[in-house]
């Protein structure tokens, strides 16, 4: 493994079951019981506390999959609360401001902290205040991994999340430590290696992340591409990618929904469409950009393969962008026209 020495220090912080800890701020009286987040809709689970986890229910599991599940633990399940969640990630973020120069807030309950020289003597001790912070301002309890590169503080906060005797910080600047841990992990643990790169990773006899830092850069690049060739010179403390200080515009908007009860009828589609596209109308005007392509989907329950299975999506161009929602509605309505079929739930 190639490590060159590398005074950069940053920081990952992440919410533990950000959208359950935050309803548990509101119910402290949940707090160590099962409790689950379902989507708009109440249709499938899409956070859950580690008791839910341990239940072995997964991230978008049915809820009526889980019900006997849900019955037999007395699982407490809230609806999504989008708005309470966005202003709790505020206040982390507020707080996470205090103590580093720079700071990328890379999703609403994970933000990357530029520390490089300001904890050299214990960076441990730092962290810990750092989580004692946001635990006593907001309520809200996180992990810290730290490393000299993006890549590695990412799994840093994996293994921190995942052991308890870390504390619930970890620091990867010591090229020993990361080697211990990266015998351990495997590749599909490491940030931005999906399911079918770790695939075709394993098929080459990569198996875990120390096998991947092991690589040569080139070779990668060559067999897949040059993200995961970065990713390689990431675990090897080599610094490929910067903090964005200010958050990049989306190119895509997706505003989409499972819903607690089969809809059969036009009418309610449309509504539902209705308000999807006020939703991403909002999302353009926050960002100041427009639109100039639409696409709707629709499908029914796969999970209930013994009803009739019917999916279909539709898309326009329009004449000119734009970010009126009226405009994005009436367009979205005459693609529902062209794709809906009655006789499905």
């Amino acid at each position: 493994m190639r490590s060159i020495p590398c005074k950069t220090r940053i920081a990952l912080v992440d919410g533990n079951n950000f959208y359950v800890s935050c309803e548990r701020v509101f119910r402290p009286d949940l707090i160590g019981k099962p409790v689950g987040v379902l989507s708009n809709g109440d249709g499938i689970f899409v956070a859950r506390s580690q008791e839910v986890k341990d239940l072995g229910i997964k991230m978008g599991t049915p809820v009526f999959q889980a019900r006997h599940l849900i019955e037999r633990h007395k699982i407490h399940l809230f609806s999504s609360h989008f708005a309470l969640y966005a202003d709790m990630s505020a206040r982390v973020m507020s707080v996470l401001e205090q103590f580093a120069p720079s700071t990328e807030v890379y999703s609403i309950d994970e933000a990357f902290l530029d520390l490089t020289g300001i904890c050299d003597q214990d960076p441990i001790a730092y962290g810990q205040g750092i989580k004692k912070s946001v635990l006593r301002s907001t309520g809200i309890p996180v992990c810290v991994g730290m490393g000299p590169t993006k890549t590695l503080a990412k799994l840093a906060n994996f293994a921190a999340k995942k052991w308890k005797q870390t504390g619930g910080v970890l620091d990867l600047s010591d090229p020993l430590r990361r080697e211990k841990l990266m015998r351990i992990v495997p590749v599909d643990e490491v940030w931005g290696i999906g399911s079918r790169t770790a695939a075709k990773l394993n098929r080459l006899g990569i198996h875990t992340v120390w096998d991947l830092a092991e690589q040569q850069p080139d070779r990668i690049q060559d067999q897949f591409n040059v993200v995961v060739a970065r990713t390689v010179m990431e675990l090897n403390g080599i610094a490929c990618m910067e903090l964005e200080e200010i958050t990049p515009d989306k190119q895509q908007i997706v505003c989409s929904r499972s819903f607690s009860r089969r809809l059969t009828e036009y009418r309610e589609l449309s509504e539902a469409l209705a308000a999807f596209c006020s939703r991403a109308a909002e999302k353009l005007r926050v960002q100041n950009s427009v639109t100039g392509y639409i696409t709707i989907f629709l499908r029914t329950n796969l999970f209930n393969p013994k009803e009739p299975q019917y999916q279909r999506a539709a898309s326009a161009r329009l004449p000119a962008a734009t970010q009126d929602t009226r405009v994005i509605i009436g367009v979205a309505n005459r693609l529902l026209k062209e794709v809906f079929r009655e006789g499905y739930n």
